[in-house]
């Protein structure tokens, strides 16, 4: 493996396992209210100090690394493999089906990102899954563009010929050929959205239109602890610092990832 990448691959890898035993790694209960306690500073029992309602700041953080990380996640490998079935086929099948599909996405990409997640993520009605769902709807608009660019290079290269005068179905040249040529951009691409994407549905819950209390997620944690950035800093602090961390580790992940595929290509 690669030595550029490894590094965080592990920070990575560390990340993911923290979300997925949360439960487990938690030193108190994130949703249990202490009002007596409330708003104590960091010590050596409560590491990360408490919020207004006595909920231990550290438990709610690590808890809130399975809300943020899981949901984004989720959402990166749907926008990324709808994205990308629907840029691969109308590349490699062009026609009206190309062209409609292709104006609906300039569309979605003349509205900036985050105020169209804003205005539907409104119009939904807010919740962590109306959230990801209004970041899917103009999501999946850029892995379409890239797969389109792609399986128009790819669809007249010899290797496609000689595959269609072997009796190769369409559906097989594009699962077969286009898709799995084309994946090495596309994980490049959602390996630099990451960090987008975890930061945009923080920015959604810090509005208010993501995930609802009392769920542990960063960025309703952060919207639940502005008013108090003066008195109990700690409060919004720490969940910021979580983002921040996750999000550069995820970016110096992509930018290593599409460092190695670029010297394999040029090799």
């Amino acid at each position: 493996m690669n030595k550029k990448l490894t590094p965080y691959l592990i920070l990575a890898g560390i990340l993911i396992c923290v979300a997925i035993f949360a439960e487990f790694l938690t030193p108190f209960n994130p949703y249990e209210q202490d009002l007596e306690g409330a708003l104590t500073p960091p010590n050596s029992v409560n590491l990360l100090g408490t919020d207004r309602y006595g909920r231990d700041v550290l438990s709610r953080v690590i808890m809130g690394s399975q809300t943020t990380l899981c949901a984004s996640l989720l959402l990166l490998l749907t926008i990324s493999v709808i994205g990308s079935l629907i840029g691969a086929i109308c590349g490699y099948s062009g026609g009206k089906l190309d062209k409609i599909l292709m104006r609906v996405s300039d569309i979605f990409l003349a509205f900036p990102q985050m105020v169209f997640a804003v205005a539907a993520a409104g119009a939904l009605g807010g919740g962590l899954f109306n959230a990801t769902a209004a970041l899917a709807l103009i999501g999946w608009t850029k892995y379409a563009r890239i797969s389109r660019s792609l399986a128009l290079t790819i669809r007249s290269l010899p290797y496609i010929d000689a595959a269609k005068m072997a009796g190769t179905s369409s559906a097989g040249i594009l699962f077969l050929h286009i898709l799995p040529n084309i994946a090495g951009p596309v994980l490049v691409t959602a390996a630099l959205d990451i960090g987008t994407i975890i930061m945009e549905l923080a920015g959604l819950s810090f509005l208010g239109l993501g995930a609802m209390p009392p769920t542990a997620e960063w960025g309703a944690m952060m919207n639940n602890g502005r008013s108090m950035l003066q008195t109990a800093p700690w409060v919004i602090l720490a969940p910021g610092f979580a983002i921040f961390i996750t999000v550069a580790i995820f970016n110096l992940l992509g930018d290593a990832l599409r460092d190695v595929l670029d010297s394999k290509n040029r090799n």
